[in-house]
């Protein structure tokens, strides 16, 4: 298969997979934390370098075999929109985006790259047609990533956004579902049909928020603020309920967020409801998250673990399953089948 580098805000993940008798085998991974620049804003060659050389370092320590990777893009710095057409051949949605996508981008067209995939023909509904799903991104932030892994020694032969990656690592093959991934600087949404992504939307309020409220509501430091949150989560018994009180306040924001996104797909993309949601990203190891979660909206909430389809050495996954929610977009990477 493959290798997936996946640079989070606070986190890098690798994952590499091979595929031994028609099944994933994990032969390596490793995470590193992170708190430089993020790289989206990243200008000068000098931060380029001394991540460079952190990636060396982690694919040195992850055993990594191999320079060819796939790398993900931040699903907040892309613009990803299903585009229903009339049933026409896979050629002629093709031309058609190229003559019609830039309605539906709000960069200019000379400034991106822009990609499509079909993702259901739908030819007994009324009118008939055929769902496409709309990816642009900025060239100069692909064109970023693609340098920075040639400094670090890589071969970068995929590109795409983290929401495809976690779509083809954590999605349910026969059913509608939800990925909810819960990183620092981002919340990203994503619904899911039959194994394909077919809507995303990515909003600011993440962990980077959960903390400051903590740290707001009780008066502690950043540092201290970051250890309450992960050592009580949404626990109302823990802390007098405290960490728990400042979370939810701002988690609501979250839910109400992931309810619009549900109806939305309902009555404008005339999809079915998730049946589950599917949490991945650091918060989603909050205690009490999925509980809390599922209170809110009403519909199962579980945690992802990307390791469950594959083959992986029994002494490395006792030490991985406490990682498994940070590899989701890594592992998907990593099992492009190009």
């Amino acid at each position: 298969m493959g290798i997936g580098l996946d640079i989070g805000t606070k986190t890098i993940k690798v994952a590499e997979l091979k595929d031994v008798g028609g099944k994933l085998n994990l032969v390596g991974a490793g995470v590193v934390g992170y708190n430089g620049p993020d790289l989206a804003h990243i200008q000068d060659d000098k931060q380029l370098s001394e991540l460079a050389i952190i990636i060396k370092k982690l694919f040195q320590s992850a055993k990594i075999s191999s320079k060819d990777i796939a790398i993900s893009l931040p699903e907040s710095q892309v613009f990803t929109r299903p585009v229903v057409y009339p049933l026409l051949t896979d050629q002629e949605i093709a031309s058609a985006i190229k003559w019609e996508a830039e309605q539906y981008i709000p960069i200019p067209l000379a400034e991106a790259i822009v990609q499509h995939t079909v993702v259901e023909r739908r030819e007994n509904a009324t009118p008939p047609g055929v769902l496409v799903l709309l990816v642009a991104s900025p060239r100069v932030l692909v064109e970023k990533y693609i340098k920075l892994a040639t400094m670090a020694g890589l071969n970068c032969i995929a590109v795409e956004t983290e929401l495809i990656a976690l779509t083809r690592a954590l999605a349910p093959a026969n059913q509608t579902a939800m990925i909810l991934d819960l990183g620092s600087s981002s919340t990203d949404i994503a619904i899911t049909k039959n194994g394909q992504l077919v809507f995303s939307r990515s909003i600011p309020t993440a962990g980077d928020t959960f903390t400051r409220a903590v740290a707001q509501s009780l008066g502690a430091s950043a540092i201290q603020a970051e250890e309450y949150k992960r050592t009580y989560g949404f626990e109302a018994g823990k802390l007098e309920g405290k960490v728990a009180a400042s979370l939810g306040a701002i988690f609501r924001i979250v839910t109400e967020e992931i309810k619009k996104s549900i109806s939305y797909y309902q009555s404008e993309e005339k999809g079915e409801a998730p049946g589950s949601i599917i949490l991945s990203g650091g918060s989603s190891g909050l205690p009490e998250v999925a509980t809390t979660l599922a209170k809110s909206v009403g519909i199962e909430v579980i945690v992802g673990n990307p390791f469950t389809k594959l083959v992986v050495d029994p002494d490395s996954l006792k030490s991985l399953v406490p990682f498994a929610p940070l590899y989701p977009i890594a592992i998907g990477l990593a099992e492009r089948n190009d």
